[in-house]
């Protein structure tokens, strides 16, 4: 157990995916995994465990933001032993070079955020994906027919702004869609010499304010979770 994780030590496996929204995990958890457990629900954010194709694998909600899955992260890393993290979630795109549904393998985070700086003494303000598991997704991807497109994000700790211009630090380093968690599990991962990736829906075009409606989202999210599942048992 940890100050935010209820799981028993063993009862969380060495590869976690993390969707940002509790009850996307409990989705994953209730349509991919055999004999699944629920592990933790402390605050509401649900932790399974279960397997998949006969490998043992967690799905946990990072919550929303770089301070939330920065404070989960952390604790699955070091408390819990977890070897490997894949995020997976949706973001905006700023191009109209991304269409909806496209599937992100983020290969480098770019942000504004003080977090590594001040927890790590990362003084960078780009961040790659860590270990092997980003080569792993595209490889899978690839054997599957799948296309992921390898490109850097922005994560912002703003959703809300009042400037409509892609941020500097996006233009910056040729970032092609926002989101706000990545930046802080690669710093986590760097830091500690752990294995993190970030897969993306996208689910918004920024300029056009296109998005996918609710009703499409479930079926929308399933090549980005499948995807990852397939990953992560090769993790």
């Amino acid at each position: 157990m940890s100050v935010h994780i209820a799981a028993a030590k063993g009862q969380i496996a060495k590869t976690v995916l993390q969707p940002g929204d509790p009850l996307r995990a409990k989705f994953i958890a209730d349509n991919y995994l055999d004999s699944v457990k629920l592990v933790s629900q402390t605050r509401n954010i649900f932790y399974y465990t279960g397997t998949y194709k006969g490998n043992e694998i967690t799905i946990g909600a990072s919550g929303m933001g770089i301070p939330s899955i920065g404070i989960y992260s952390y604790e699955l890393y070091t408390e819990y032993g977890v070897d490997t993290i894949i995020r997976i979630g949706t973001c905006g795109a700023y191009s109209t070079d991304l269409n909806l549904f496209d599937v992100i393998n983020v290969e480098n985070a770019a942000s504004e955020s003080t977090y590594a700086k001040y927890a790590w003494g990362i003084e960078e303000e780009l961040i790659p994906h860590q270990g092997n598991i980003f080569e792993s997704i595209n490889q899978t991807a690839a054997g599957l027919g799948k296309t992921v497109i390898e490109s850097n994000i922005h994560t912002s700790d703003i959703f809300y702004r009042k400037d409509a211009a892609v941020p500097a630090i996006a233009q910056k380093h040729k970032c092609l869609a926002v989101e706000m968690e990545a930046f802080a599990l690669f710093a986590n991962a760097k830091y500690l010499g752990k294995s993190a990736a970030t897969l993306l829906t996208v689910s918004d075009i920024i300029p056009t304010r296109e998005q996918i409606s609710s009703d499409e989202r479930e079926k929308a999210l399933r090549v980005m979770i499948e995807l990852a599942l397939e990953s992560a048992v090769k993790a």
